[in-house]
């Protein structure tokens, strides 16, 4: 049962410092939002152009401030450094981790118009960028320094930092995925032209679910599942299906990627949006019981129900990331956007604000 787009139950206030001191950053971190995940009285954000995490605390009136920086090169050997872009799509809390996947994808160069001749545009869009960075896909653990207040750190009792063992070139996802008869012949397209595109992952214990933006096949999205071992220099994806070792889901999603994966209870709330570049709709479905999924396959569409339909407002308001959001309610979430309309900006462009929006079953209103 699909929820009408204008039932936002509240507004909550996101305030960042200024980072116009870090060279590396360009843009305003929380215009380019692509992930978050909570943990008691922090609030962890990802911004799709940086190597780091950004942390807000609950203050007092239900807004959130007092931004913390995050960079994650102390923490991990990334390949291409701490300037190199990790492309952060999706954050998840689990067992005290906090788990961070990169987009694993290729980038075109844009061109552009305001110096290039309508040649040079068209030569530069041939350029295709590999970033190692982006191939990232590990956890690190949370230590709590104040109540509900946690700081991810390299070691905490006995937990360490780990991931996926990283290449400069590729990943250990991507040379499975090489011998995938759906996924293989999109492996090298750039994202947003329906090459791979991680963008939302969600953990129950050693099981990691990936929702990939793209590909899209023939209307399905799909969604990845791995299970990780913690061995002493990296996490190692256990054998679940033969002598594969991920379980690959579609879901009919009417042609969108997923943009973001969060758990209710056993139930999967999958975020959808337009695959390619252009813009489109938005909207959340409701996979009944998918913890219990036993194999790979296409789901029983009697098991996914439309929740809700976000509101689509062309070159603005791009529904990037949802986490549960327990003061509103059992089954409210809080949606963050990328390229936010302007009215949702304060406090000299600092502060911005995210919807929350009730999920419970409804009467559609007359």
């Amino acid at each position: 049962m699909a929820i009408a787009v204008d039932r936002v139950q509240a507004k909550v206030s996101l305030t960042f410092q200024d980072m116009s001191r870090f060279a590396h950053i360009d843009d305003p971190l929380h215009e380019d939002l692509s992930g978050m995940a909570r943990i008691g009285r922090s609030l962890f954000l990802a911004c799709d152009e940086t190597a780091s995490v950004e942390r807000l605390e609950q203050l007092e009136g239900g807004r959130w401030g007092r931004h913390t920086h995050i960079a994650l090169d102390p923490i991990f050997d990334l390949p291409a450094g701490p300037d190199g872009e990790m492309d952060i799509e999706g954050l998840a809390i689990d067992d005290g981790f906090l788990w961070i996947v990169g987009s694993h994808a290729h980038k075109r160069k844009k061109p552009k118009r305001a110096k290039n001749t309508a040649a040079e545009a068209l030569e530069r869009m041939e350029d295709v960028e590999r970033e190692a960075n982006r191939y990232f896909l590990g956890r690190v653990p949370l230590k709590e320094t104040e109540p509900g207040l946690f700081e991810p750190v390299a070691e905490h009792n006995g937990r360490r930092a780990d991931t996926l063992k990283l290449k400069k070139t590729s990943s250990r996802l991507v040379s499975w995925l090489r011998k995938d008869r759906h996924l293989a012949p999109f492996l090298d397209l750039p994202s947003k032209e329906n090459g791979l595109d991680v963008e939302g992952i969600a953990v129950r214990r050693d099981r990691v679910w990936l929702g990939l933006r793209g590909p899209v096949l023939l209307g399905h999205a799909v969604i990845l599942e791995i299970r990780l071992d913690d061995t002493h220099r990296h996490l190692k994806a256990k054998r679940i299906e033969g002598k594969r070792r991920y379980r690959k889901h579609l879901i009919d999603s009417a042609g969108l990627g997923v943009r973001d994966l969060r758990f209710l209870g056993g139930d999967l709330l999958i975020l959808l949006g337009p695959a390619m570049s252009a813009d489109g709709p938005a909207r959340i479905l409701r996979w009944r019981n998918a913890v219990r999924t036993p194999g790979s396959g296409v789901v029983d569409g009697g098991r996914l129900d439309h929740v809700l339909e976000l509101p689509y407002r062309g070159a603005y308001e791009h529904p990037e990331g949802i986490e549960l959001w327990p003061e509103a309610g059992e089954e409210s979430v809080l949606v963050v956007y990328d390229a936010p309309a302007p009215e949702r900006f304060g406090e000299g462009g600092l502060a911005m604000t995210a919807d929350v929006f009730d999920l419970a079953d409804r009467p559609d209103p007359a």
